[in-house]
C-alpha cells in the first residue's frame, strides 16, 4: 500500500477564492496526520471528503498565519462536533500559548483532551514513533523558528510464501505470525525450514519530507536522503532570488537543487506566491535541474510509491 498525500491548500501568504494556504492530509500505515493549518483548511477538508475523526495528530512547522491560522477553528469545530478523541498537536513553542489564549477569553474549552507537544529544538529529532511509523523534524531556515517534517514507515512483517508453506502439512495458521515475524519452523522431525524459504522480504519502507518555508538549506540534505516524495516550497522563480534570500524563502530552482543533492524520488513543489499567474512557470523552472518534479495543486492526490 502506497502513502497517500492529498494538497488542500499550497500557496503562500493570503487565502483567495482559487488560491489556498498550506495544509495538507497524509495517510500512511492507517494512520492520518494533518500537515500545516492554515485559515480555510476544515473547509478544504470537508470539500475533499476528508472526516475530522480521522484527524488525531497535527504537525504545524512554525507560526506564521497562513500555516497555522485555521487551527483554532479546526478545533473549535471539534467541540461543536461532540468530539471525545483526545487530539495531539505538533508544533513550535508559543502555538499553547496562542491556543490556550483563544479558548480562554471566548470561553470555548474543548470538551476532549487537547494534547500540545511543543518543539524547541534545532537539531532533528524524533516527536512521534509507534510500532509502525515514525516521525522526525527537519530544521529549516525561516524568519521564525521552523521545522519540516520526516514522516517514516517501520519495516513490516515478512510476507508468507502460502504455495511453499503448503508442501508441509503440519505448518498451522497458528504458526503464521512467528513466519511473518522472522522465526524459522521446525519440523516435527527436527528439521529446520528457514524462514528465508517460507516467508517474502517485507515491502520497503516508504517516507515522505514536508519541508514548510526555508530558504535555500543544504543542511537538511542528510536528514531527507533518498526519501520516497519530498515537498518543498517554491515561493519565488529565480527571477526573484534576491527577495528569497532576504525573506528566508526557496526558488524553485533552488528547492530542485535540493530535490537532486538529496538523490530523493519525486519532487513536489508549491507554496507559490501569487505575483506569478502561470504556475507551469515554477514546473519548468524547477524540472531543468530535477525532472521527476510535480506542482502540488489544492484537491490533487499523490499515491507515493
Amino acid at each position: 500500500m502506497s502513502l497517500k498525500l492529498t494538497i488542500l491548500g499550497c500557496h503562500s501568504a493570503t487565502p483567495r477564492v482559487n488560491a489556498h494556504p498550506t495544509s495538507q492530509f497524509l495517510e500512511i500505515k492507517n494512520h492520518n496526520f494533518l500537515i500545516d493549518c492554515g485559515e480555510g483548511t476544515q473547509v478544504q477538508l470537508r470539500k475533499y471528503g476528508i472526516k475530522f475523526s480521522k484527524i488525531k495528530h497535527i504537525f504545524i512547522s512554525h507560526l506564521h498565519g497562513d500555516h497555522m491560522y485555521g487551527l483554532i477553528g479546526l478545533i473549535s469545530t471539534f467541540t461543536l462536533l461532540n468530539r471525545e478523541t483526545e487530539l495531539h498537536i505538533y508544533a513550535p513553542k508559543g502555538l499553547k500559548e496562542i491556543i490556550t489564549l483563544q479558548l480562554k477569553l471566548s470561553n470555548s474549552w474543548t470538551h476532549y483532551p487537547l494534547l500540545f507537544h511543543e518543539l524547541t529544538s534545532k537539531k532533528s529529532e524524533v516527536i512521534f514513533e509507534d510500532e509502525k511509523v515514525e516521525v522526525h523534524t527537519i530544521p529549516l531556515n525561516h524568519r521564525v523558528y521552523t521545522n519540516g517534517f520526516l514522516f517514516k514507515e517501520k519495516l513490516g512483517e515478512r510476507k508468507l510464501n502460502i504455495d511453499e508453506i503448503s508442501n508441509f502439512k503440519e505448518i498451522d495458521v497458528c504458526d503464521y505470525q512467528n513466519l511473518k515475524n522472522g522465526r524459522d519452523y521446525k519440523l516435527q522431525n527436527g528439521t529446520i525450514l528457514k524462514n528465508e524459504m517460507l516467508t517474502f522480504e517485507p515491502s520497503k519502507p516508504k517516507s515522505y519530507a514536508f519541508c514548510s518555508d526555508s530558504s535555500y538549506f543544504p543542511e537538511i540534505i542528510p536528514v531527507i536522503k533518498n526519501v520516497n516524495c519530498l515537498y518543498h516550497e517554491s515561493t519565488f522563480l529565480s527571477d526573484r532570488e534576491e527577495l528569497a534570500s532576504k525573506t528566508k524563502h526557496s526558488t524553485a530552482a533552488q528547492a530542485a537543487s535540493i530535490a537532486k543533492q538529496a538523490e530523493v524520488k519525486q519532487l513536489i513543489i508549491g507554496h507559490f506566491s501569487s505575483r506569478y499567474k502561470n504556475i507551469d512557470d515554477f514546473k519548468t523552472e524547477a524540472q531543468e535541474i530535477y525532472k521527476n518534479t510535480l506542482l502540488a495543486e489544492a484537491g490533487k492526490v499523490f499515491e507515493i510509491n
